[in-house]
């Protein structure tokens, strides 16, 4: 057995043990979901992390998730390479960005050494394909006949927006501007970069356009989990941007967001919504990952905070930012790497109210897994109005040591139907009423 094999075959153990232990004298604590939502004290785990990932395994033939009681899934496509995110083109077309993470090649420390040892594991991590395939449904049967190569060349390609006769694409380093015409097959010329973006670390650049298509949101996730780095390398990340396409110029719409991705608007009320992944190494439920809705010029607590103003002993602190941070409206329950998210219309969904779908990616560092489901968040009067519900779930093997699929994106398709990416199931799953 060579020494890396060792090493890891260790860190396992130790990972394992960390893991006995802290059930033992933990007990599995009540998830933690809502507008108040109760969160246990921080319990920092130290250099021994907790690790628990299902290994990917990916949908046998006939097997897919299960819908919710009223509702119906199939595959739109299959075949494709770790699908992340989806836009709607204004013709009806379908794009789906493929792409990765990508192993560093420095580990800092053991907790580096396993938690990507741990991802790759999963499906998580490995070589990224680094371009967007084209989706048609033609005769409107509810799946693609079309599914061919519509850019390459990318860098980790994630958010896209299509706005006149131009199609943005968020690449890991920055926001790219490639010339669109409605109903091309392939795109080929070169683009042109709007904004430039430190890659590494939480990598997936999201993208949603105003409503009146002269601004843009970007999603710019922080490198490392508590500015562990300190913040000078922090510097433009956890945040979101605004870009200006008229006159060129960006800025930080709000920031203290750990990894904000999936951004969406609330039509009621015009407010840009996001779900947050939040940091590591406190516990099962400690903080919650949470959708929040986002103010210009708010700060929301990362890294000196989490939920309400609860102060990470972790961080070297700043008083003033502790006192500034926003507590966010709507945790997501512990690690469930929410990451997908659409606004859902009254009567997109039979039996389901107008809300937010959200893709949750699924935990790997807790003692009891979480997230791996399409959930959903009902809204009242442009905000959360009660419990979550399920729309699509069975993602996960019933003893969690395999997992069939990982949700991420989610958006609104041609005919009304939810479309969602499943990235180690290489699906995009379609979601109707029954």
């Amino acid at each position: 057995m060579s020494f890396s094999s060792l090493f890891a075959h260790g860190v396992a153990l130790l990972g394992g043990t960390a893991l006995r232990l802290r059930r033992m004298r933990d007990g599995t604590p009540t998830p933690a979901w809502g507008d108040a939502p109760v969160i246990p004290a921080a319990k920092p785990q130290g250099a021994i992390p907790t690790l628990k990932m299902p290994t990917a395994q990916g949908w046998s033939e006939g097997q897919t998730p299960v819908a919710a009681p009223g509702l119906k899934v199939n595959a739109f496509a299959r075949g494709l390479k770790h699908p992340r995110w989806i836009t709607v083109l204004p013709n009806g077309d379908v794009l789906v960005a493929e792409a990765s993470s990508v192993a560093r090649k420095t580990m800092r420390n053991v907790f580096d050494y396993a938690m990507v040892s741990t991802l790759r594991r999963a499906g998580a991590v490995g070589e990224s394909a680094n371009r967007i395939t084209l989706l048609r449904d033609r005769d409107g049967d509810g799946v693609a006949e079309v599914q061919q190569v519509f850019m390459d060349g990318l860098n980790q390609p994630f958010g896209m927006a299509a706005l006149g006769d131009q199609l943005y694409v968020g690449n890991t380093d920055g926001v790219v501007v490639f010339p669109y015409e409605q109903g091309t097959d392939r795109i080929t010329a070169p683009g042109r970069k709007l904004v430039d973006f430190k890659p590494g670390g939480h990598w997936t650049r999201s993208l949603l356009p105003s409503p009146d298509g002269k601004k843009l949101y970007a999603g710019v996730g922080s490198l490392t989990n508590i500015a562990d780095e300190g913040m000078e390398v922090e510097e433009g990340r956890a945040a979101i941007w605004e870009l200006d396409l008229e006159t060129g110029s960006n800025r930080i719409f709000a920031g203290g967001l750990r990894n904000a991705v999936g951004l969406a608007w609330e039509p009621e009320n015009g407010v840009l919504w996001t779900v947050v992944n939040e940091r590591d190494g406190l516990g099962d439920e400690t903080p919650p990952d949470y959708l929040t809705s986002v103010r210009d010029g708010g700060f929301y607590g990362w890294p000196y905070c989490y939920w309400d103003r609860v102060v990470d002993d972790r961080v070297p602190q700043d008083p003033d930012m502790v006192a500034k941070a926003i507590t966010p409206d709507y945790a997501l329950g512990g690690h469930t790497a929410s990451l997908g998210l659409c606004w859902v219309p009254a009567g997109t969904l039979p039996g389901f109210p107008e809300g937010m779908a959200i893709g949750q990616h699924g935990s790997w560092n807790r003692s009891k897994l979480s997230g791996y489901k399409l959930a959903f968040v009902p809204f009242e009067n442009g905000l959360p109005s009660g419990p979550a519900r399920d729309i699509l779930t069975g993602f996960l093997a019933p003893d969690e040591k395999v997992s069939y699929g990982r949700p991420v994106g989610v958006t609104l398709a041609p005919d009304g139907s939810l479309l969602m990416a499943d990235d180690v199931g290489d699906v995009i799953w379609r979601v109707t009423g029954a």
